[in-house]
């Protein structure tokens, strides 16, 4: 492809809006541009970045057994009230109606129209296993949609649904789809991890997520450095270990009210009570909606509300309003504490024998010192708090946590009897007995797999794409096309390379060769091969974009030096 006959509006500068790397380099390089909060055009670079992933993802799949189709994007919203999640999925499901005002909503995920499916076409035994998938666009009405592609409204995902007998059968799926997973990943060229993860609103029994490694990514992940376990910090369990800290001979004190004005946080009241952080316990009011709980967790530790979520059963956890904490508190944020709080009370593990703590005294302004457990009513313990950098591994016991940062780009899972009892997918076994299907999904995000492998390859000058998905393989730059033995030179490359099937861009504009370099860096093909002065004797030079290393190379050996 010719640049002149292209279409790749590069920017020098970066959009206001734009708050991470991936964002900023592919509305840079031209890969996209915004239409409104979270939806975006993708340019023909873009596109072709997109199609790459896609390509692998659909070669995958398929060696791997999945069927594809394409299901609507529009959904009746009878399938969503029929599984109950039209009623609980919340704001960001984007609900519409139709001129006869029937209610329908724009498909964020798919199980209820696949399960609809398979409910009416499949009826023995013998059509199982089966697993569709599809590539498509889907809608999430983001609350904050930042971050470009990381976090749209409007987004494309390949989503697979399988169907067995049974669980064992599931496993087997479950296991095909992992494995697929983890080549999709490598192939794209792409550093990893697999984790565990939590199922959310999509349900089921287990999960995994696959997270590409990268320091600006939003999600933390838990790794073993013996056993190599991993799970996301949603999901990382601790272990069930007692405060020990200096308590064995220490002597409960007497319980005593202090003034602390406006001291709410943990920092303050560490500070104004000349008290250590561990030797604090936060009492955060939760709620569903209808009931209300307070969980305790030490001052140097973040509480983990889908623990809580998970513990408790409920379907939603929040934090509760200033109302709410009044009224089971008798006091405004800031000053919650165990002793005569009106509801529920769940701790974390760590505080369990913790002697003469500090908690806050259900009156504003007001903190109890020396608390001990016996001052308040009975505490219900549960791993509910973060796992941290150096707690031990509950999996193997002979190794410690370590924290990375990474992107969600893939999530499997185990779902089970869920959708298939709501919405009446059974099939006649051998017998003739009508049972329930067992069913598995699994989802990748074609676009944040792309702006993933922008976070995770990038440098100050640009984009470093990983070859298996870069839109082109070489970037072809004349240092100045106009001159005849230079022009010659670079389309006798161009031809061959095109020739070859390796994916080309001729830069043939009428541009100053630093503004060339400039877009070669940003834009971040594998090579560049630039065709200067020394092209007259037969030498061009290749350059490996990922590390820059150069080297100059005789015409006729350039096409093996790029195989």
């Amino acid at each position: 492809m010719k640049y002149s006959e292209y279409f790749i509006p590069t920017l020098k500068e970066s959009p206001a809006d734009a708050e991470v790397i991936s964002h900023k380099l592919m509305v840079r390089g031209g890969m996209i541009r915004k239409l409104a909060a979270g939806i975006y055009i993708y340019l023909p670079l873009g596109l072709k970045f997109i199609k790459n992933i896609e390509n692998i993802v659909r070669e995958e799949m398929n060696r791997a057994g999945a069927i594809e189709l394409l299901m609507p994007s529009v959904i009746p919203a009878e399938l969503w009230q029929q599984t109950e999640r039209w009623y609980h999925y919340g704001k960001e499901l984007l609900r519409i109606k139709d001129r006869h005002n029937r209610d329908f909503c724009y498909g964020p995920t798919h199980e209820e129209v696949i399960t609809d499916l398979v409910s009416k076409e499949i009826r023995s035994y013998k059509q199982l296993p089966v697993n569709f998938y599809q590539i498509q666009t889907k809608f999430r009405d983001e609350i904050r949609p930042r971050f470009g592609l990381m976090r749209g409204r409007e987004f494309i995902m390949k989503d697979a649904y399988s169907f067995d007998v049974d669980e064992e059968g599931a496993e087997l799926s479950y296991k095909k789809m992992y494995d697929a997973y983890c080549k999709i990943f490598e192939r794209c060229g792409l550093d990893f991890r697999v984790v565990e993860a939590d199922t959310g609103a999509i349900g089921g029994s287990f999960s995994h997520e696959f997270m590409v490694l990268a320091k600006t990514g939003e999600d933390e992940i838990v790794t073993c450095n013996n056993c190599g376990y991993s799970a996301n910090l949603e999901k990382a369990p601790v272990l069930k270990k007692e405060y020990s800290e200096n308590i064995s001979n220490e002597k409960e004190l007497t319980l005593e009210k202090v003034y602390t004005p406006d001291v709410k946080s943990i920092e303050d009241v560490s500070k104004f009570l000349n008290v250590p952080k561990n030797k604090i316990v936060k009492t955060i009011i939760l709620t569903d909606g209808e009931n209300v709980v307070a969980a305790m967790v030490r001052g140097d530790y973040d509480i983990n509300i889908v623990k809580v979520k998970n513990i408790l059963g409920w379907d939603v956890v929040f934090f509760a309003t200033e109302e709410t904490v009044k009224e089971v508190t008798n006091a405004p944020s800031g000053f919650a504490g165990p002793i005569g709080i009106k509801c529920k009370i769940i701790a974390d593990y760590s505080i369990k024998g913790l002697k003469n703590f500090v908690v806050g005294a259900n009156e504003k302004d007001y903190h109890f010192k020396n608390v001990n457990f016996k001052d308040f009513e009975e505490v219900e313990f549960y791993d509910i708090r973060n796992a941290v950098k150096g707690d031990e591994c509950p999996k193997c016991s002979n190794g410690t946590y370590e924290l990375f940062r990474g992107i969600e780009v893939g999530h499997i899972f185990k779902l089970g009897t869920k959708y298939s009892e709501k919405l009446n997918a059974t099939y006649l076994d051998k017998d003739g007995k009508e049972r329930l299907i067992v069913m598995g999904c699994y989802g990748i995000g074609i676009g944040r797999t792309a702006a993933a492998a922008i976070e995770q390859n990038h440098d100050d000058d640009g984009m470093i794409l990983p070859e298996p998905i870069s839109p082109f393989k070489v970037y072809l730059l004349p240092v100045n096309y106009k001159d005849e033995k230079i022009k010659n030179i670079t389309d006798n490359i161009y031809e061959k390379l095109k020739e070859k099937n390796i994916e080309v861009l001729l830069d043939d504009r009428d541009e100053r060769p630093g503004k060339k370099f400039k877009d070669a860096d940003l834009l971040g093909f594998p090579y560049r091969i630039t065709v200067g002065k020394k092209a007259k004797d037969g030498i061009v030079e290749l350059i490996y974009r990922k590390n820059k290393d150069k080297k100059e190379v005789k015409v006729d050996e350039i096409f093996e030096w790029i195989k």
